[in-house]
């Protein structure tokens, strides 16, 4: 698959599956991980919602092993996990959904943002 349409699969994903925000991204970067779709399904199953506990945002999780799986540098994922921290104040799920809600915005539209920036952040890391 073409990274320039890791995006549009992507966001296809979010709006015809239920899987979460780590499945997402895995799911669209499976052929580049040498993975089968079911596989990462299933890896991928307990890293939503930050870990079941609010944890890590599972976009970036996701983001984290991908980047790993596909050979990228210790230095690309803690500038990956600075820059995020930096727009985002933060790396927790929870809280990252608290501000979310505090500001009007919806649990879906939230992740699928954080999805779709991780996504793209991830093509630029990987075409490097």
């Amino acid at each position: 698959m073409n990274r320039m349409n890791h995006l549009d699969e992507v966001k296809k994903i979010r709006n015809t599956t239920n899987c979460n925000c780590t499945q997402s991204l895995w799911v669209a970067f499976a052929p580049e991980m040498k993975v089968e779709t079911e596989e990462v399904k299933k890896m991928g199953k307990f890293f939503g919602s930050g870990m079941l506990q609010g944890s890590v945002c599972g976009a970036l999780s996701g983001a984290l092993m991908i980047l790993g799986k596909c050979g990228g540098s210790q230095k690309q994922a803690l500038d990956l996990i600075k820059t995020f921290r930096e727009k985002h104040g933060t790396t927790d799920c929870a809280a990252l959904l608290r501000e979310a809600i505090e500001k009007g915005i919806t649990r879906k539209e939230h992740c699928d943002e954080l999805i779709f920036e991780m996504c793209q952040v991830t093509d630029r890391l990987l075409s490097k």
